[in-house]
């Protein structure tokens, strides 16, 4: 089998509460493909980590953790709905792109377990897609995920243009993919870049995703889905809430079933979700951008699950082949691709993403 450089720090569920994040200092090491499933003991927190963020995770973990307020503010014209925790004192700014659906909501848990793990020292954004949105404010407009691209080069521009604290992408999904679209062309404004559960090809082998492609390509089945998803959510709310839960999410948290309540069940949402999947297939036949990926891969980092069919451990060995110097990571904790659906999985996230961006900034004050 081939020879990974993988970063695998796990810890146990049981370690959620401790002082210290589940992933400590990410650090690549060989191992077998088949051994992705071992758990490597973390190292022992960087000096960054002891000296600059347990203070003040210890008094976070003291008092109620910080909200996240919604904000809609208009980019290029169109209604964008964000999810945002604003630091008084930031040293960085964490935007993450969602996946697809595209809808904010559903990583409140994570935003704000986030800004918490960073001790409340970087301002945390999370994007919406256009139209994936609780209200239809594009009448019916449909966008691509080239649009969707476009819409968050302009959101950096207009809104964090004049920042001067670095910025750091983490992207969900597809929205790993609109990361590197995002970071290739604005190199001067990203620091860093984290794809979480990333789909960046097609895989031939998913009957799911065969499933949803031959959905979204017919325009009569995408309506009459997404006429059947409004139908439910014009329902009684505690009948809808009590079909999300029995079919789409037993296991889900409260956040995410107010999402999916509120945002995910309206004819808006559901035909922007299709067309802009119908869109993600077309492109991602292709191969990424493996000499881009190259030029800045010690600027990359990704989070593979065990078993994603979104991002299978293949994609992560292609990776590692191209670019030997982009940070992997394999999660085998049981959480799922739609991690932000769960607060363990949003918790669980929010604690990995913080370790990389410690040990990056380390690297940047050096």
């Amino acid at each position: 089998m081939v020879s990974l450089r993988c970063a695998v720090g796990l810890c146990s569920s049981a370690q959620v509460g401790s002082s210290w994040p589940l992933f400590q200092s990410p650090h690549r090491i060989a191992v077998p493909s088949v051994a992705a499933r071992d758990v490597t003991s973390p190292r022992a927190p960087s000096a960054w980590s002891r000296s600059a963020s347990a203070a003040s995770m210890e008094t976070a973990r003291l008092t109620p953790r910080e909200q996240a307020t919604t904000r809609i503010c208009q980019v290029s014209s169109f209604a964008t709905e964000l999810l945002e925790i604003r630091s008084k004192e930031p040293s960085l700014h964490v935007l993450l792109i969602a996946g697809n659906p595209g809808i904010a909501a559903f990583y409140k848990d994570c935003v704000e377990a986030l800004y918490e793990n960073l001790g409340g020292q970087a301002s945390i954004t999370a994007i919406g897609h256009i139209s994936h949105s609780q209200k239809d404010c594009e009448h019916g407009r449909l966008f691509s995920l080239y649009e969707q691209i476009d819409h968050k080069v302009d959101f950096i521009e207009q809104e964090l243009q004049h920042s001067e604290q670095p910025i750091v992408l983490v992207g969900h999904s597809i929205g790993a993919y609109i990361g590197l679209e995002v970071f290739k062309r604005l190199q001067n404004k990203i620091k860093f870049i984290v794809g979480l559960y990333p789909f960046l090809k097609m895989n031939k082998s998913s009957v799911t995703q065969s499933a949803i492609g031959y959905i979204a390509r017919s325009s009569l089945l995408s309506k009459w889905a997404s006429l059947f998803a409004s139908f439910i959510g014009s329902l009684r709310p505690s009948i809808t809430r009590g079909i999300v839960r029995r079919f789409l999410g037993p296991s889900w948290s409260v956040t995410a079933v107010d999402a999916a309540c509120s945002h995910l069940l309206r004819y808006n949402t559901m035909r922007n979700v299709l067309f802009m999947a119908m869109t993600e297939f077309q492109k991602l036949t292709e191969e990424p951008d493996w000499t881009f990926i190259r030029a800045q891969e010690d600027k990359m980092a990704f989070l593979f699950g065990v078993d994603d069919h979104w991002g299978p451990l293949s994609h992560l060995e292609e990776i590692s082949k191209h670019a030997p110097r982009v940070t992997l990571s394999v999660e085998t904790e049981g959480h799922t691709h739609g991690y932000c659906c769960t607060e363990a999985g949003s918790v669980w996230v929010a604690d990995y993403i913080a370790n990389l961006i410690k040990n990056q900034m380390l690297l940047w004050n050096n």
